[in-house]
């Protein structure tokens, strides 16, 4: 299997204004590709196929005034127009939104690096057009091919990352099989008793979204009334909003890398979570800000890649979200329980909170 690996690159001043360049060569290529797309299916209901595509921008890029592109790698923009490709495709299949154009202030700066002729030497990378660039912890590269490389910038440093190929490590496995589920009080709830606290409540988190919505304000108090020196500030205050964004994310990933972590390394022979009902939780506002705070989604891919490392089994569930919790896990009688935390069974008796018996549940559960 594939191993994905993300490592930050140590640029110089001219080598940062080289990235800097490329990231905009491919939003630019993006936006003009994906412009063209949209324009020929409003005359002719159809779209431009890839090849055709890259093509055209060929000779679009042979006019005077679009000389600058030649600044870059030609890779750079041929995988833009890929990836507008893809995009399409994705939402054709409803497996994503209509694509959008990519803002020079909100998106994120990233680009496309060919893998052939990306090389790996001691403690540097070499990118095309660019040159060598340090990076931190070369250790952490061990083959020699690299898949779909993509150079990006959070916000403060500059990251490559590549797929290398990667053999699991075949470990002995007990014959447990766990349950998670999810609630918005709390990150997940497991069926072994492991419980993890809501990410919303740690202090740091509520610290940083407090400086988030006052640097906002602060943005919009600004923008009512710009000159020259408010322009300035703007500036100033947009790039604190970026850091401390960036220390947001990085935390909340960091604290779901743990998570998953001390789950997987119980080595159960079978994890089975369970499924969101999307049109369900956007009903309800509140559920679907806290469902959506705590990055729910990016848990549930962490933890099916991590199981794949593993070797353990991943089962979603597809049923009911209500089903698991009304369900004794005793006798298995079925009923709708009045009491919202509380699930009373009126055959054996059993009490447990909800949390709870859907977890286990979920965990006994035959797939």
């Amino acid at each position: 299997m594939i191993k994905s690996v993300k490592i930050r690159l140590k640029p110089t001043k001219n080598q940062q204004k080289k990235l800097w360049r490329s990231a905009g060569v491919a939003r630019f290529a993006y936006n003009w590709a994906l412009e063209k797309q949209k324009q020929n299916y409003q005359n002719s209901g159809k779209f431009i196929k890839n090849g055709d595509l890259r093509k055209e921008f060929t000779v679009f890029k042979k006019q005077d005034k679009n000389l600058w592109l030649y600044e870059t790698s030609n890779n750079v923009a041929k995988q833009a127009i890929k990836d507008v490709d893809v995009a399409f495709k994705n939402f054709f299949n409803k497996k994503s939104r209509f694509p959008k154009f990519k803002s020079k202030k909100k998106s994120k700066p990233s680009f496309y690096n060919d893998n052939v002729k990306l090389r790996f030497k001691k403690d540097s990378f070499l990118l095309e057009k660019i040159g060598w660039i340090k990076c931190s912890e070369p250790w952490r590269i061990y083959s020699d091919e690299f898949y779909n490389p993509r150079v990006s910038y959070d916000g403060k440093y500059w990251y490559i990352s590549v797929g290398q190929n990667y053999e699991p490590v075949q470990e002995e496995l007990t014959k447990e099989s766990l349950g998670i589920s999810f609630l918005p009080s709390k990150l997940a709830y497991v069926s072994n008793g492991m419980n993890f606290d809501s990410i919303d409540n740690f202090a740091k988190v509520k610290k940083l979204n407090k400086k988030i919505t006052r640097l906002k304000k602060s943005i919009v108090r600004k923008e009512k009334n710009i000159n020259i020196k408010s322009f300035k500030n703007i500036n100033k205050q947009t790039k604190k909003l970026n850091i401390v964004t960036r220390k947001l994310i990085n935390f909340k990933k960091d604290l779901i890398y743990k998570v998953i972590s001390m789950v997987v390394k119980t080595k159960p022979s079978r994890i089975v979570i369970q499924s969101l009902n999307i049109k369900h939780i956007k009903r309800n506002s509140m559920l679907h800000k806290s469902i959506k705070s705590q990055n729910v989604y990016n848990f549930k891919r962490i933890l099916e890649y991590k199981c794949k490392l593993a070797n353990i089994e991943f089962v979603e569930s597809v049923d009911d979200p209500k089903i698991h919790t009304n369900t004794c896990y005793v006798c298995g009688n079925y009923q709708n329980s009045e009491n919202i935390k509380i699930f009373k069974c009126e055959e054996c008796g059993n009490r447990i909170d909800k949390i709870s018996q859907s977890a286990i549940n979920l965990s006994i559960s035959n797939w």
